[in-house]
């Protein structure tokens, strides 16, 4: 019989990325990775740890939401100047956004074409493109 811990897989991905398994790392990561890629702002995910139990400040899961984006086990997606997401699907790909809702949606695959992009200036490299297409309505 295989008995793993409620928390291996957290700690096994926390360590793969270089990050100490903290307990409040943990109950955040265990949060957001358990059931599927999502998208989550700080604030949301504030609420969710409040409701589990986990004691944590709004500044502790800022802080460790850029910490997981550094360490690649997630992508912020800006979506204006005052809103930002955190998406646990690390694979290339873009969004929908819903202005009137403030709901986040992947856009299919296949449902952008390949964008030329111009020459980056001497001396950088292209990290990544992010299409987000805002719009205005939900389709819920």
């Amino acid at each position: 019989m295989n008995r793993e811990r409620p928390y291996n897989k957290v700690i096994a991905r926390l360590r793969e990325a270089g990050l100490r398994p903290t307990r409040q790392r943990l109950a955040l990561a265990k949060l957001l990775f358990e059931d599927g890629d999502r998208h989550v702002s700080a604030e949301l995910l504030y609420g969710e740890a409040r409701r589990a139990g986990v004691r944590v400040s709004l500044a502790t899961v800022y802080n460790t939401l850029h910490q997981f984006s550094a360490a690649g086990l997630m992508n912020e997606v800006v979506v204006d100047s005052t809103r930002s997401y955190f998406d646990t699907n690390t694979v290339e790909h873009h969004h929908f956004y819903f202005v009137d809702s403030g709901r986040l949606e992947d856009i299919p695959e296949d449902g952008i074409g390949p964008i030329e992009l111009p020459e980056p200036p001497p001396g950088t490299t292209i990290k990544r493109v992010d299409v987000v297409i805002r719009l205005a309505g939900d389709s819920s």
